[in-house]
């Protein structure tokens, strides 16, 4: 009998979930199959098995949590699919020694397994009666709902299984402790390993990091008269629609080169200065916001930004994200204007020491140098950055350098 563990992913991931089994007991696999997907702090990864053979027992089921090592599942190279050959063997024997006190124990033993399937019960629950050896068949539930909690398996593996035993307890003491905290009806959803994370990070930025933002607006006109001119020629040549994200790219790209300090990060009592521009950008998914990377966005041409931001984007979308994807990066650009944000405070990506927020368009009456109004459709900018190494002046000039070049974009096209 072989076991299948939860193996080394990456250094910095030692722990994750169970997020969904590829394969069920008596199921046939053969080597390098992947047998369950795993959810971890930052994307989730396939977990393959080390040997062929018959999956006999699903150790860890789907909603637990695991670390580096754990057994969980145990694969028999000799078996045969569709059936647990350790199982049946000793059934056998049984009835040849005992059968008229086997007999009844069989259609028992069916119908309890049949009841585990009806029972609702959560996977620490589930782990918690594996341990204990506790059938949860036995286990009343004190949730109104019917749904198990370890502190029910506890209960019974303490008081038995006299369900008559049990029902005044279980009716009196949950319901007084719900009603303490709501009167009316609540619904409980276990946060991600990924919501979880995403959540310890962003508290962890806003305690350490001296966060602070500067806003700033820049007239869009001239960048969707540039788009509208070249993109049908754009999409001929590159295959791909020329979009505002390769423009708000370079033009962070090109602050950045003049304004360093928004490209490093702090180590210990040093400053890190990268002289590499590999560029983040937030994508929202159903788990929670990612930050997949650009690599080396300066020698990208606008065609290979857009490109590699579209790649990206569908990886993140079809949960395809490596982890090369996500490691790494010297500063974000997020987008809130696509779900229809007028101004927000992004929130640093730690360890980087600023990020870019862009915001929706809208058409505002603007006054003009020579004093007409005339309608533009402008869009406010938001820059975050850690006080601790990056001043106000050094912060405010960035923006202001990124609205220019945004403002006057067909220098930065041909830099670009």
């Amino acid at each position: 009998m072989n076991e299948i563990k939860i193996p080394e992913l990456a250094e910095s991931i030692t722990e994750g979930t169970i997020a969904e089994w590829l394969v069920k007991k008596g199921d046939k696999i053969e080597k390098g199959d992947p047998v369950v997907e795993l959810e971890t702090d930052k994307v989730n990864v396939e977990v393959n098995s080390d040997f062929a053979g018959v999956i006999t027992e699903i150790v860890s089921e789907e909603g637990e949590d695991v670390e580096v090592g754990d057994v969980i599942a145990k694969i028999d190279e000799n078996g045969e699919a569709g059936g647990d050959a350790s199982a049946e063997e000793p059934k056998e024997e049984k009835k040849e020694e005992a059968p008229k006190k086997e007999e009844p124990k069989e259609p028992a033993k069916e119908d309890a397994s049949n009841n585990k399937q009806d029972v609702i019960a959560s996977p620490a629950a589930r782990k918690r009666a594996r341990e204990l050896g506790i059938d949860l068949s036995s286990v009343q539930a004190r949730d109104p709902l019917g749904r198990i909690r370890p502190e029910d398996v506890d209960s019974a593996a303490k008081g038995g299984s006299d369900k008559k035993e049990s029902k005044p307890a279980k009716k009196e003491e949950p319901k007084k402790s719900e009603k303490t905290e709501f009167d009316k009806p609540v619904e409980r959803v276990k946060m991600s390993r990924r919501r979880q994370t995403i959540a310890n990070r962003l508290v962890e930025v806003q305690q350490e990091a001296a966060m602070l933002t500067t806003f700033n607006e820049v007239d869009m006109t001239n960048v969707m008269k540039l788009r509208s001119e070249r993109k049908e020629n754009f999409i001929k040549k590159h295959d791909v629609k020329l979009g505002f994200m390769s423009f708000f790219t370079k033009a962070v790209i090109g602050a950045l080169k003049e304004f360093p300090l928004l490209n490093a990060e702090i180590q210990g009592n040093e400053i890190v200065m990268k002289k590499f521009y590999d560029i983040g950008i937030a994508v929202s998914t159903e788990e929670g916001l990612v930050v997949p990377v650009v690599r080396d966005a300066d020698r990208l041409d606008f065609a290979g930004v857009e490109r590699e931001i579209g790649n990206l984007g569908k990886k993140a979308i079809n949960k395809e994200l490596g982890l090369n994807d996500l490691q790494g990066g010297t500063f974000t650009i997020t987008n809130g204007g696509t779900f229809g944000s007028m101004m927000s405070t992004p929130i640093l990506n730690a360890p980087q020491v600023g990020i870019l927020g862009m915001h929706n368009i809208q058409k505002r009456p603007m006054v003009m140098p020579d004093d007409s109004i005339e309608v533009r459709p402008m869009m406010y900018l938001a820059v975050s950055y850690d006080h601790r190494i990056v001043d106000g002046k050094d912060a405010v000039q960035f923006l202001v350098r990124i609205k220019e070049l945004l403002e006057d974009p067909y220098d930065l096209l041909l830099e670009g």
